[in-house]
């Protein structure tokens, strides 16, 4: 399964947080550190590693610093587990972006699998796409809308999104960047049996966490980390932090 670099999307992450602790829109932003708005809206995609000087001077723009820290390999996945557990439902649907880019799939016949899954069931394991399942009878459909949401597909021998036609027929993994927000499909003859799940003033359409498990590796062995830690109290893993200079 494809993935940015650990470090970008940490720093994608601290820059939003910090940036909207301020109410700072990313063009203030930009203005102050001297540079685009685009720069800091490929740096908040997390989509690979920036530069570490423009990464200082947006910090410091916000009056803070990186403080960069060692840790054991395998504590990062714990720490954003529970970096997430603490955080509400609300602002890790917020985060995906998911409402905004189920309203934009409209009547696209579809249901979220995976990690997305997971989440909207209370499981806090790291989703970095809204994961949905699609009919192959659906493609066509599919792809239209990929082409009208200016889908990139993830291109794996470039570590980058583009360069790839993004019809799901076409090689390549299932995995695409729109003006949305990011989206990863399991293509499937049918769509698997669904449950509904409430929140808020939505319901979701998902696939069960039991066959989360069974289908999605990587979600499964998130999901045993967590109730693990979870049986044993394990303490929360540090993670890299901004700081205010001293």
């Amino acid at each position: 399964m494809p993935q940015s670099s650990r470090l970008a999307t940490d720093i994608a992450a601290l820059l939003r947080r910090e940036r909207g602790a301020r109410q700072l829109t990313q063009q203030q932003l930009a203005d102050r550190a001297g540079t685009s708005q685009s720069a800091v809206a490929r740096i908040e995609r997390g989509d690979r590693v920036p530069g570490i000087p423009l990464v200082e001077r947006l910090f410091a723009a916000l009056g803070l610093q990186i403080a960069v820290t060692a840790e054991e390999l395998d504590s990062h996945p714990d720490a954003r587990m529970d970096a997430l557990a603490a955080r509400s439902l609300d602002d890790r649907i917020d985060e995906l972006g998911l409402d905004q880019l189920l309203n934009r799939l409209g009547d696209l016949p579809h249901l979220l699998t995976g990690s997305t899954a997971a989440l909207l069931q209370g499981a806090p394991v790291p989703a970095d796409a809204v994961e949905i399942a699609v009919r192959w009878g659906d493609s066509a459909r599919f792809t239209a809308w990929l082409e009208a949401a200016y889908g990139q597909r993830w291109n794996a021998r470039w570590r980058e999104f583009g360069g790839l036609y993004p019809a799901p027929e076409e090689p390549g993994e299932h995995y695409w960047s729109t003006r949305y927000g990011k989206i990863r499909a399991q293509m499937c003859d049918e769509l698997p049996e669904a449950i509904e799940v409430r929140h808020g003033n939505r319901s979701y359409r998902v696939v069960p966490l039991v066959t989360v498990e069974l289908t999605d590796p990587q979600a499964a062995d998130l999901l045993r980390r967590h109730r693990q830690r979870s049986a044993e109290g394990s303490p929360s893993a540090a993670g890299p932090v901004a700081r205010t200079p001293q």
